[in-house]
């Protein structure tokens, strides 16, 4: 995967880089990639579909219902290969070989990710309004988006870790965290956005208890692969 420079993107990042908002702390962060194989990524991927064919293979034989048969052809599972990929270079100090296919859900349109953007950002885009504005803050992610990935060609996936495997939460207070990636097949380019909000009040010595159990599982119950 190649790391594509987009000055679209890097604007967005500037004002989401470390968002303060008081109690709480917003960081945003957009990276577009070519899925061309760069570095060790060849090697990668190979061994990523391997893991992936065996444990299809092993789904198969135990449930023939599951969602990880959406990646049994060669063009999904290849899908599937970049995705990971590019968690990879999001999180470079991070192992994903034990990602597996039900962890990412498909969108079928922008609606689904217009609603979580609208209401886990609202205190974001409130900001930007009055900081920055101009056109909506999501109006601007949507162009620059355009831009660089052509949203009316792009697929839209998300990636929902196991509780005790998403990179962001081991950081330490982290209320919430999405991770998106467009997809375009054709021009064979992905922009991961990731964003999430981190509380204050724990890096400053307050306790917080529970303070994940309201967010989350609702938004995401509705939601296949």
């Amino acid at each position: 995967m190649k790391f594509l420079e987009c000055s679209a993107l890097d604007r967005l990042n500037d004002f989401l880089g470390n968002l303060n908002l008081g109690e709480r702390t917003i960081k945003g962060c957009l990276e577009a990639y070519s899925c061309k194989h760069a570095g060790s990524d060849k090697k990668l991927s190979i061994s990523l579909e391997t893991e992936i064919l065996d444990y299809l293979g092993k789904s198969s034989d135990t449930d023939s219902s599951s969602p990880d048969q959406t990646f049994l052809t060669r063009t999904s599972r290849k899908t599937l290969v970049y995705l990971v990929l590019t968690l990879y270079h999001m999180y470079p100090d991070y192992d994903f070989s034990a990602v597996k296919a039900h962890q990412f859900f498909t969108e079928e349109s922008r609606d689904c990710f217009k609603q979580i953007f609208d209401t886990y950002m609202h205190e974001a885009s409130k900001e930007w309004a009055e900081t920055v504005g101009g056109a909506s803050l999501l109006d601007t992610l949507f162009k620059a988006l355009d831009e660089v990935v052509k949203l009316v060609d792009c697929d839209i996936y998300g990636y929902v870790p196991d509780f005790e495997a998403d990179p962001l939460l081991e950081s330490g207070g982290t209320i919430w965290s999405f991770n998106f990636l467009f997809y375009n097949r054709k021009l064979k380019r992905i922009v991961s956005f990731r964003f999430s909000c981190f509380s204050n009040l724990i890096a400053d010595g307050l306790l917080i208890d529970d303070i994940h159990n309201e967010y989350d599982e609702e938004i995401f119950a509705d939601m296949d692969i």
